[in-house]
C-alpha cells in the first residue's frame, strides 16, 4: 500500500513537468514531507469546462489540490475516504468505489517519493519495531503516481454553484512492489512514464483494456530505499529533515 508520501515541489516546478498551461493563482499548498490520508495534495487532471456540451468537448489540463482518500459519489459520509487512499491495480476497474472514476476521472499525483515500513527486531532486546524507509527514484526526478479522482456532493449545501457543495477527492493505484521497494513492502504506488501521461489523463479514453495496459507497464525506474527517522511515524512531524538517513 501507500500510506504516506512526499510532495515538496511548488506548482511553479510541477506545471511545466506535466505540461499544465496555467499555474494555480489562488490555490496553493505548502511543501509536505509527510503527506497523510485526508491531506490536500497536488493532482494533474484533464476535464471539460463546466457547461460545455459533450459533443464539443475540449478538455483542459489542470494542476489543482484534491483531498487524498477517495469519497465515492454515492457515499453518505465523507469519512469513508480515509479507507480509500489506495486502489489495487488488479481490481480497480471493477470495484464499485473506483469503477466509474477509472472510466473517465483519472489523474496523476506528483510525488518526490513515498514511505514504507518494515518490521525489524532489536538484536539486544528482541523487541519488534517498525522501521520507516524513504523510497524514491535514484535520479530524484518527480514520480507521477497513477490516481483516480471523484466528486462528492455535500447534501448540506443547497446551492450547486456554491464551491462548498462539491468535494474532490483522489486515490493512488498500487501494484506489486519491484526494485528496492520490494525489499521493504510487497506493494507500492504505481508510477507512469511521461509517454503515457496523455493517454492516462484523457477523459475521452474509456477503453478499460487499453487503460489497464498502461498500468501493466509501470515506471519501475531504479528506486532507492533508505532508512529514515521514526519521527515520520507521527503525522504532526514535517520538514526536509524527515528524509535524512538514519543510522
Amino acid at each position: 500500500m501507500c500510506g504516506r508520501y512526499v510532495s515538496a515541489r511548488s506548482p511553479q516546478e510541477l506545471a511545466p513537468l506535466f505540461h499544465v498551461p496555467d499555474v494555480p493563482a489562488k490555490e496553493t499548498l505548502a511543501p509536505n514531507w509527510n503527506v497523510a490520508p485526508t491531506d490536500d495534495v497536488w493532482a494533474v487532471l484533464e476535464r471539460a469546462p463546466r457547461g460545455q456540451r459533450s459533443s464539443d468537448v475540449v478538455v483542459e489540463r489542470e494542476l489543482r489540490p484534491l483531498r487524498w482518500g477517495l469519497v465515492p459519489s454515492w457515499a453518505k459520509d465523507v469519512r469513508i475516504g480515509a479507507r480509500m487512499i489506495n486502489a489495487r491495480v488488479e481490481t480497480v476497474h471493477e470495484k464499485p468505489a473506483f469503477r466509474s472514476a477509472f472510466g473517465r476521472r483519472r489523474c496523476l499525483l506528483p510525488a518526490d517519493g513515498f514511505y514504507e515500513w518494515q518490521q525489524t527486531k532489536d538484536p539486544g532486546t528482541g523487541k519488534v519495531r517498525k522501521q520507516p524507509y524513504f523510497i524514491h527514484p535514484e535520479d530524484d526526478q518527480v514520480m507521477a503516481l497513477a490516481g483516480l479522482y471523484e466528486y462528492w456532493r455535500d447534501p448540506a449545501v443547497k446551492d450547486d454553484d456554491d464551491p462548498a457543495a462539491w468535494l474532490m477527492t483522489c486515490t493512488i493505484i498500487t501494484t506489486e512492489a519491484t526494485d528496492a521497494a520490494g525489499r521493504v513492502h510487497p506493494r507500492m504506488p504505481l508510477a507512469l512514464t511521461p509517454e503515457h501521461y496523455d493517454d492516462w489523463l484523457d477523459p475521452t479514453h474509456q477503453n478499460a483494456d487499453r487503460l489497464r495496459d498502461l498500468l501493466g507497464r509501470p515506471a519501475d525506474g531504479h528506486l532507492d530505499a533508505r532508512p529514515v527517522s521514526t519521527a515520520v511515524n507521527n503525522v504532526r512531524n514535517n520538514g526536509p529533515q524527515l528524509l535524512d538517513e538514519s543510522a
